[in-house]
């Protein structure tokens, strides 16, 4: 595998903006940066260079960060006519820090493999905050040098990485943390409003659940910081978004011949939280589909 002389980044969106800001700042080499929106190039831009094209940073650069809204994203600018796929060279590396469907991971690495070129899977987890404070907890699935490679890398932007298995089980392991997390989502929604209509405060009821069993990262974040005071602000991981991964996992369960129950009484929580006009916000505004008595 070549020597790393040059990074790109492509997609700066809510978590990919802070992403590619630390790992600008935080390591010595130059990183050449693309988005369709010119709003984040233009704030990141005393760090980084600006590309024209993604077929422009697979040219110009050795390890390629991706950072995208979905797996149909990721699969476009691969395999578009100006992608990655057509401006790829042997011995560069291309990590992806989206969350796709495993089967595409897979498909992707094969494709790159037969042009010389290694892809890694390395979806984020935690808060746009945690993008910002450089906290993300990375999934990886790749082979252990490779992971050793990159590892210092991803260091500038996460403090937890974990190498997951190889190619793909990074998106296995990050597809399900997002599925637990929605399933305990709505398992607080649900506890929320059969408290308010027994008589009890929900956040009287939430603080006392933190201090025993039922304590978890979901409900002092999801449930304290945002159902409580009723904050599901836009730009955070909306419903829609939400969805998408709850979409992925229970593909997952299909192909490996599962019954996720749980998981399919979420993804109507969902539709029903879209329909409500609500696709756009914080996904724990689920609680608000339990309120209106239309589940």
């Amino acid at each position: 595998m070549s020597d790393i002389r040059k990074l790109g980044f492509i997609g700066l969106g809510v978590m990919g903006e802070p992403m590619c800001r630390n790992l600008a700042i935080k390591q010595s080499f130059p990183v050449l940066a693309y988005d369709t929106q010119a709003a984040p190039l233009e704030r990141l831009a005393h760090s980084i260079a600006v590309a024209k094209s993604v077929g422009q940073v697979m040219r110009e650069t050795d390890l390629v960060f991706l950072s995208l809204p979905s797996g149909e994203v990721v699969a476009k600018i691969c395999e578009q006519p100006d992608g990655l796929l057509a401006n790829c060279r042997s011995g560069q590396i291309i990590v992806d820090l989206s969350t796709s469907p495993v089967e595409l991971t897979r498909e992707l690495y094969e494709k790159f493999k037969a042009k010389g070129v290694l892809l890694i899977d390395a979806p984020v987890a935690r808060t746009r905050a945690a993008a910002e404070a450089g906290t993300l907890s990375i999934m990886v699935g790749a082979q252990e040098p490779e992971f050793a490679q990159i590892k210092p890398f991803l260091s500038t932007f996460a403090t937890e990485i974990t190498l997951c298995g190889p190619v793909g089980c990074g998106q296995v392991v990050k597809i399900l943390n997002n599925m637990v997390l929605f399933e305990t989502v709505a398992a607080l929604s649900e506890a929320r409003a059969i408290a308010k209509k027994a008589g009890v405060d929900p956040k009287k009821l939430f603080e006392t659940l933190a201090l025993g069993s039922a304590d978890s990262f979901a409900l002092r974040n999801h449930g304290l910081k945002a159902m409580i005071p009723g904050d599901f602000p836009e730009r955070a991981f909306s419903v829609e978004y939400a969805a998408k991964d709850l979409r992925y996992a229970l593909d997952l369960a299909e192909q490996t011949e599962v019954d996720a129950a749980g998981a399919r009484n979420v993804r109507r929580l969902f539709e029903l939280s879209v329909a409500r006009g609500d696709g756009d916000l914080y996904h724990p505004v689920i609680s608000r589909v339990l309120e209106d008595k239309v589940y």
